[in-house]
């Protein structure tokens, strides 16, 4: 008999193209109630909000860096918007803000809008706790 091991990364669920492209049109759509989205929507994306749950930092390196930026004030603002997409120190914008930090495309003042439209204390960067 053998054991075998779990690899949490592995269990990860990878966004279908049009789970991402629904993201993105909401994205776009900050300025509209609920960012363009149906109730529905709301609903179904939800469990997609945390990065415990699904693979963002494959998704972050997949797109451009305005989509991962555009992602980022989405997810920054719909925690506020959505009590379903709270995520606290399992955010998107926590593997999303480190793609862009890793291939050197963070704005200078990404840091300060997600402060000032957020009471996510763990964003941008995350838990320290997972840092270590």
């Amino acid at each position: 008999m053998s054991v075998e091991s779990w690899d949490p990364k592995a269990a990860k669920t990878k966004l279908s193209d049009k789970e991402i492209d629904k993201f993105l049109a909401a994205a776009a759509s900050l300025d509209e109630a609920e960012f363009g989205l149906a109730a529905s929507d709301v609903e179904a994306l939800a469990p997609l909000s945390r990065h415990e749950l699904t693979d963002w930092a494959a998704t972050g390196a997949a797109l451009d860096d305005l989509e991962v930026v555009a992602l980022i004030k989405l997810f920054t603002l719909a925690e506020a918007e959505f009590a379903l997409w709270e995520a606290g120190a399992k955010s998107p914008v926590i593997p999303l803000a480190a793609a862009l930090k890793k291939r050197g495309a963070y704005p200078d003042n990404l840091t300060a809008w997600i402060k000032a439209h957020t009471d996510n204390r763990f964003l941008p960067y995350g838990s320290l706790l997972d840092r270590l």
